[in-house]
C-alpha cells in the first residue's frame, strides 16, 4: 500500500496556484474520481498494479499538511518508505520534476510539517519545478500560472504521471535514474 499526498492549499483562490502544483498533478492523475473527505483531507482510494494507493489532497493549508498526513499513515499503518509527497519547488526551472528520497524541508513549510509529524525524511518526494524568482516568495507560491505556464505543466502532466506509475511498479530508484 503507498500514501500518494499532492501538496496545496484549498479553496477557490488558491486553485491554480505555483503552491498548489501538488494538487494539479493528483487531479491530472486520478482523473475524474469522488473524492472522500477524513482526517481534514479529500481522499481516494485505486488499486494499481494490484496494490491498494492512498490519495490524499490535505484541507489544513501547507504549512499543517503533516496534521492530515499522520493521521492517514496511523490509519492505514503506511511505512514512511511508501509515502510520496508531490510538491512544488522554487529552486527548479519550471515543470522539471526531480526525484528525492530521505531529503530535508528545503525550506518548504508543507515538507516541513511532514517531517515533524512523521518524526523522519524518509519519505518519497516528487518535486515539480515552479522556477526561481527575484519577487516575494509568499506572493509568487500563491501566485496564479500565466498562460504560457499552464501551457508547460499541462504538456509535461503525463511525465509526471510516468514518474508516479514508475515509482509505484519498479520503486524510486529506477525512477530517480529515469526521470532525474
Amino acid at each position: 500500500m503507498k500514501l500518494i499526498v499532492g501538496l496545496g492549499n484549498p479553496g477557490k483562490d488558491y486553485e491554480n496556484t505555483r503552491h498548489n502544483i501538488g494538487f494539479m498533478v493528483i487531479d491530472n492523475y486520478v482523473g475524474s474520481v469522488n473524492w472522500k473527505e477524513k482526517y481534514n483531507a479529500l481522499y481516494t482510494e485505486q488499486i494499481i498494479n494490484g496494490e491498494k494507493i492512498v490519495f490524499v489532497k490535505p484541507l489544513t493549508y501547507m504549512n499543517l499538511s503533516g496534521n492530515s498526513v499522520i493521521q492517514f499513515v496511523n490509519f492505514y499503518k503506511i511505512a514512511p518508505g511508501d509515502i510520496i509527497v508531490i510538491q512544488d519547488d522554487l529552486d527548479l526551472p519550471l515543470g522539471k520534476v526531480r526525484i528525492k528520497n530521505n531529503s530535508s524541508s528545503g525550506g518548504h513549510n508543507g515538507i516541513k510539517s511532514i517531517i515533524d509529524r512523521l518524526g523522519t525524511n524518509s519519505f518519497i518526494r516528487i518535486k515539480i519545478g515552479i522556477s526561481n524568482t527575484i519577487y516575494d516568495t509568499k506572493d509568487y507560491v500563491l501566485g496564479k500560472f500565466n498562460n504560457e505556464e499552464k501551457s508547460i505543466l499541462d504538456n509535461n502532466m503525463v511525465v509526471y504521471k510516468d514518474v508516479i506509475n514508475t515509482i509505484i511498479s519498479e520503486g524510486v530508484v529506477e525512477a530517480q535514474s529515469r526521470f532525474n
